[in-house]
């Protein structure tokens, strides 16, 4: 039997399916990021991710966030394409996108217990540290996989492609 692919949750079915989880005595655990060429350090690192909550809800930045973040000509993969590579990860129950430069306002709406992010983010530099914090929630700085990332493939590429 073929099953059809996972979509992309909205900010509004994102939000519903956290509360549902909460009301069940369930953890919400969030992460976000670009996802642009995913590598064994992302899937690493979700499925670290997922494994402090019940489930994992991604926020992945908008084309037009990337672009903001990183320059015109990132990112790679469009946001469509990140999400479902996202969404096929087992560790991943939604993927969400955010069109801002920060993550404060999803983060906002969603309310997670646990929001977890990269160690190379200084404790003190995690955007919506305070909303999950104030609320009782854990922020957690999870440890990268060494010698993954993206910026290190396209350097790699551009190195062999000359």
């Amino acid at each position: 039997m073929k099953t059809e692919p996972r979509k992309r949750s909205s900010e509004a079915e994102a939000e519903a399916l956290a509360r549902s989880v909460q009301s069940a005595g369930g953890q919400v655990a969030f992460t976000n990021g670009v996802f642009d060429l995913l590598h064994p350090g992302h899937v690493r690192y979700l499925s670290e991710a997922r494994r402090l909550g019940t489930i994992l809800i991604v926020a992945v930045n908008s084309d037009r966030s990337v672009r903001a973040i990183k320059g015109p000509t990132r990112p790679l993969t469009p946001e469509a394409e990140r999400a479902e590579v996202l969404l096929a990860i087992g560790a991943v129950d939604a993927v969400v996108l955010f069109d801002e430069d920060t993550p404060q306002r999803i983060i906002e709406r969603i309310q997670p217990d646990v929001l977890v992010k990269g160690s190379d983010w200084g404790a003190d530099a995690i955007v919506g540290r305070e909303v999950v914090e104030a609320r009782g929630g854990r922020v957690i700085r999870v440890d990268l996989a060494a010698g993954y990332s993206t910026t290190e493939l396209l350097r790699r590429a551009q190195t062999r492609n000359g």
